[in-house]
């Protein structure tokens, strides 16, 4: 619990401090942030703000992860570096898109396949890794299975079966919590609650763990407490980023990190086991994503729009809800499913 408190306290600190650092930075260099011309009027009042922001998230939470071992002088795990690598690797890919975007002052950075591509690149890296390296129970980081509250099914899917379905799920919440960042702060906000419930599950795995108490309910997960770590981490790292990222923002955080917390989140659910509970964990994300498949299927068939503009957040604003409006009711929404899924994740254990 203690490594909990710590990582959660250093990467609070570093980015409530590194934050306005960054802005001041990026402002001096013009690396302002570009707004679509189709995209709500009012956004282009914010064309100039920082972005790139998460790069703060990432190091703050690479530093604060350090912290809690050093503090503690535990090694870390392959689970923890697993995950941050993912983050890191897919929080990478983003900073190359904005700094194109930055460089060739439009809103559009790197081409759609190429992005995709660094997306499965690193994807694909993580996917392998992960159901490698056992501990000295012979418990990997994964397996290759699917999972909800635990693994379930088949007792292997096979790599190649994993890999694309490891892929599918990074790729698909990556782009979710991208598409989700489109007002202030709501982007942070919606995965703040998914990291807390992840630290919330990590420390209940660690607490019911097969290797300590053998049971009908226990969790056969390589290293739980370091996952919940690694949330606590980043979810500080979130906190003192969102401090200056609610509306009005000062900072955005680009898709830097946009794409390193969407790789963040279906890290922690592959290493957890928990993955299809991340879908309703995430559920905003999720119908946020929804709502553009639903736009683009429906407009090619139709010629017809279903909302006035997707994502989601965006046709509120057109029916002339204020952003903040928005913001904090899509938080509650977030918060409310990130609550039925911790229902759901501790319903097996009610007598």
């Amino acid at each position: 619990m203690t490594n909990i408190i710590i990582a959660g306290a250093v990467g609070l600190i570093l980015s409530m401090l590194g934050t306005p650092l960054a802005i001041r930075l990026f402002s001096r260099r013009g690396y302002g942030q570009e707004i679509r011309e189709e995209g709500p009027s009012g956004h282009h009042g914010k064309r100039g703000t920082p972005t790139m922001g998460g790069t703060v998230i990432v190091l703050a939470s690479l530093f604060a992860y350090g912290a809690s071992h050093l503090a503690t002088f535990e090694q870390p795990t392959v689970s923890g570096a697993l995950v941050l690598f993912l983050m890191t690797g897919l929080g990478a890919v983003g900073f190359l898109d904005d700094f194109i975007k930055i460089y060739k002052q439009r809103s559009l950075g790197l081409r759609s396949g190429a992005k995709a591509l660094g997306q499965l690149v690193i994807g694909a890296i993580f996917a392998v890794l992960v159901v490698r390296e056992p501990n000295i129970y012979g418990i990997t980081p994964a397996e290759p299975r699917l999972s909800f509250l635990r693994d379930f099914g088949p007792p292997s899917i096979g790599l190649l079966g994993f890999t694309i379905w490891v892929l599918i799920m990074i790729v698909g919440f990556s782009n979710a919590v991208n598409l989700t960042d489109g007002l202030d702060g709501l982007a942070s906000g919606a995965t703040g609650v998914v990291l807390g419930a992840y630290v919330l599950i990590g420390n209940w795995q660690l607490r019911n763990n097969c290797i300590d108490q053998l049971g009908p309910n226990c969790y056969w997960v390589r290293d739980p407490l370091d996952l919940a770590v690694v949330a606590a981490a980043v979810l500080g790292a979130l906190v003192g980023f969102l401090w200056w990222n609610a509306p009005p923002a000062k900072i955005f955080m680009g898709d830097t990190g946009s794409l390193a917390l969407g790789g963040v989140l279906a890290g922690l659910a592959i290493a957890t086991r928990t993955q299809l509970l991340l879908i309703i964990l995430a559920g905003l994300c999720v119908m946020i994503t929804l709502s553009v498949i639903i736009q683009v299927g429906f407009f090619k068939m139709t010629r017809k729009r279903v909302f006035r503009m997707a994502p989601l957040q965006h046709h509120f604003e057109l029916k002339g809800w204020a952003e903040t409006t928005i913001v904090v009711r899509f938080w509650l929404i977030a918060g409310l499913c990130a609550a039925v899924g911790l229902g759901l994740f501790y319903v097996e254990w009610m007598p």
